[in-house]
């Protein structure tokens, strides 16, 4: 496995819309681990293949407590991931929650966003096999927001005008002086 160099904004591959992956093989597997490790290491709760810059739709989420210890004093991360290949949100509850998200492509930046509390998503699982999933709070929209991200769609486009046109002027100034946000 791998650990991927994650895409920031205003990087413009985060505004493309990824393809569907014909087949989930072994290359398809093998990116999927990548991913997982990238997104560990940040460490975040879900990564978008998009954001490494692997414009197939592709998606890991794992929404697991991220680290506790083993009676000795060592530190274990129990795991659960999911692997969501061509997810496409099939339904959408009227009930609306609010979650403060974040996102690995814009660092250290956190708003309030408004998604349906609950959604159905269809995908392939890791072995290529269909499947449908319910989700509902915190999954919901991490889902949401991953689906989000391989349509070219970031969280920031769910918050107003004012504040997403200053949040991408403050990475777009960082960029141009080549520093870190």
């Amino acid at each position: 496995m791998t650990i991927r160099d994650i895409l920031t904004i205003p990087d413009p591959l985060l505004r493309e819309r990824c393809v569907p992956v014909a087949a989930v093989d072994d290359a398809v597997r093998a990116l999927m681990d990548d991913m997982l490790e990238t997104m560990y290491d940040a460490p975040g709760i879900g990564l978008a293949a998009s954001q490494i810059g692997v414009m197939k739709r592709v998606v890991v989420i794992d929404t697991s407590s991220r680290k506790t210890e083993d009676g000795e004093g060592a530190e274990i991360e129990p795991r659960d991931p999911l692997f969501l290949v061509n997810p496409e949100i099939t339904w959408l509850s009227e009930d609306i929650s609010v979650y403060q998200e974040g996102c690995l492509s814009i660092p250290e930046y956190f708003e309030d966003v408004e998604r349906p509390a609950e959604i159905k998503v269809r995908f392939l699982d890791r072995n290529g096999k269909q499947d449908e999933m319910h989700c509902a709070g915190l999954l919901a929209t991490v889902v949401q927001h991953e689906v989000d991200h391989l349509n070219g769609v970031l969280f920031i486009d769910h918050i107003s005008k004012l504040k997403r046109d200053r949040v991408w002027k403050k990475f777009a100034k960082a960029k141009k002086r080549g520093e870190a946000v």
